[in-house]
């Protein structure tokens, strides 16, 4: 598996955990760069720990912010898929490079390790 493969596996298996979701914001909003994919992502984290790794190589004046996972996935997602925004996944590194999904990608994997069907497009 790759070390973005990996870390998108973290993701999952840590937010359903933790029932917590981070982002990264400063007092303008938060950073949503545009990925590989070549499209605007909203970058998420699943532990305190590495979205803090995120906002310290983005700036002092970055901070972290957790969600309830039941608040990320019934609010957030929904406003991102309206946006047309995909979803970064615990994106780590020097540059922050990761794996990116569509908002349904994201919904169906999270599903999946929640032991839930999977969400109907």
């Amino acid at each position: 598996m790759s070390a973005s493969g990996a870390q998108a596996a973290a993701f999952f298996r840590d937010v359903v955990e933790s029932r917590t979701v981070w982002w990264v914001r400063d007092d303008k909003g938060s950073p949503a760069p545009v990925s590989d994919s070549g499209r605007p992502a909203f970058p998420y984290w699943s532990t305190e720990a590495r979205a803090l790794r995120a906002a310290r190589l983005w700036g002092p004046e970055f901070r972290v912010v957790s969600m309830p996972l039941d608040n990320w996935r019934n609010a957030a997602l929904p406003d991102l898929a309206k946006d047309d925004f995909r979803v970064g996944i615990n994106w780590s590194g020097p540059n922050l490079t990761g794996w990116d999904f569509t908002v349904d990608e994201v919904r169906n994997r999270l599903a999946h390790a929640l032991g839930e069907p999977p969400y109907d497009v």
